[in-house]
C-alpha cells in the first residue's frame, strides 16, 4: 500500500513538473521560440546548424568531440554578412565570460605552488581597495572565485555600456554599498573576476595572461587562444551583430578570442583534469565549474562536457540582444538531444 502511495506520487510530482515547465515556457518564452522549443528534431547537427539560421541568427559554429573519434565542424550564415563571407568553423569568436574558467585555473596552480593564498582576503592582496570596496577585509579570494563576496557587478550599474572600453571599469563599483554580505549568498559578478586578474598579475609581477599562455595555452596545444583583439588580423574574427544596430563590434576589445576547437580540447582538457596535479584536482574541485557560458556585444558561446556521452560541445552564435539567449540554449540543448539520441 505504501509502495503504491508513493508510486502514485510520484506520477503526481512528475505532472506536476511537466505541467510548470511548460507553463513557464508559454508565458515566459516568445512565442516563435515556444513553438520552436517542441519541433522535431533534425535529422544530423548539419540540419539543426541551418534550422538555427532560420531562426534569425547570423551565424553558428558547433564543434563537437567524441572521445574516439575524429572531432567534427559545422558552421552556417555569415561569418561577415556586408561582406557576404559565409561562416567558416576555424574562424576566431570572443568568448566572453568563458574566460572565466581560465582565469580559475591559472589561480589554482598559482595557489598550488605557494604563491597565492586561497584564503586570504582581498584587502591583503590590495590594500589600497579598503575602504573602497565594502568588506575588502572580510572577503576572501575563496569567496571572489565562487562569486559569494557580495562585491557588485560591474556590467549590472547604470553607467555601464557594452559598447564602451572602459580604462578601467573597477571605478564603476568603487564606494559602493555591497550586494550582501561575505558567503551569505550567490551573486554573479564580473567584478570578482577583474579583481582576481589584478592579484594574479600583482603576485607574478607581469601580465597574468602570460601565466596562462606559459602554464596552460601552450602545454595544451591551443595556439589559436588570445588574450585580446589586439593581438589578432580581425580579419579572422568572425563579425558579431546585436539586434537593433548595424554595427559589427569585432574592433571592442572585450577578452580572449579562440577558435571552437581550442575552446573545446581545453573544456575537455578541465574536465580530464589533464593540466591539473593531483594537489590542483582537488582545489580545483573545490572552487569552480568545469563548463560555461559567454555573453558581449554580438557574441554568444557555450561550451559543455558531457560524461554520459564522452563528448564536449561548443557552440558560437554571432548575433544577440533581445530574446536571442533563450535561442541559443534551446538550440544547443537541441543539439546535445540530436548526440544522444545518435548512441
Amino acid at each position: 500500500m505504501i509502495q503504491l502511495k508513493n508510486k502514485k506520487a510520484l506520477r503526481l510530482m512528475r505532472v506536476a513538473a511537466l505541467i510548470v515547465t511548460l507553463t513557464s515556457i508559454y508565458i515566459f518564452a516568445p512565442w516563435q521560440f515556444a513553438i520552436y522549443y517542441f519541433q522535431p528534431l533534425p535529422a544530423n547537427i548539419q540540419a539543426q546548424t541551418q534550422e538555427a539560421i532560420e531562426q534569425g541568427v547570423d551565424g553558428i559554429i558547433v564543434y563537437v568531440h567524441k572521445q574516439g573519434n575524429q572531432p567534427e565542424y559545422f558552421a552556417q550564415g555569415w561569418h561577415n554578412r556586408e561582406q557576404k563571407i559565409p561562416a567558416y568553423a576555424t574562424a576566431l569568436f570572443k568568448i566572453g565570460s568563458i574566460r572565466k574558467l581560465y582565469d580559475a585555473s591559472a589561480l589554482t596552480k598559482l595557489v598550488s605552488a605557494g604563491l597565492i593564498d586561497i584564503d586570504k582576503t582581498l584587502a591583503d592582496y590590495l590594500p589600497s581597495l579598503v575602504g573602497r570596496i565594502q568588506n575588502a577585509d572580510k572577503i576572501t579570494l575563496r569567496m571572489m572565485v565562487q562569486h559569494r563576496s557580495g562585491i557588485p557587478n560591474y556590467t549590472d550599474t547604470n553607467n555601464f555600456d557594452w559598447s564602451i572600453a572602459y580604462p578601467d571599469p573597477l571605478a564603476l563599483v568603487l564606494d559602493t554599498p555591497a550586494d550582501f554580505d561575505p558567503d551569505t549568498d550567490y551573486g554573479y559578478s564580473n567584478t570578482n573576476y577583474l579583481l582576481l586578474r589584478k592579484i594574479m598579475s600583482t603576485v607574478l609581477g607581469y601580465d597574468h595572461n602570460q601565466f596562462i599562455k606559459d602554464e596552460i595555452l601552450t602545454p595544451l596545444g591551443l595556439t589559436h587562444t588570445f588574450s585580446s583583439v589586439h593581438e589578432i588580423n580581425l580579419v579572422d574574427l568572425m563579425s558579431g551583430y546585436y539586434v537593433g544596430y548595424e554595427n559589427d563590434f569585432k574592433a571592442l576589445d572585450q577578452g580572449y578570442v579562440a577558435t571552437a576547437q581550442d575552446v573545446g580540447d581545453f573544456i575537455l582538457a578541465l574536465n580530464k583534469c589533464t593540466f591539473f596535479n593531483q594537489q590542483e584536482q582537488i582545489l580545483y574541485a573545490s572552487l569552480y565549474k568545469y563548463e560555461h557560458t559567454g555573453w558581449v556585444l554580438g557574441y554568444s558561446s557555450i561550451a559543455r562536457y558531457y560524461k554520459d556521452i564522452d563528448t564536449v560541445v561548443v557552440q558560437f552564435i554571432n548575433t544577440n540582444g533581445d530574446d536571442t539567449v533563450m535561442l541559443a540554449e534551446i538550440i544547443y540543448n537541441r543539439i546535445i538531444d540530436i548526440l544522444t539520441a545518435q548512441q
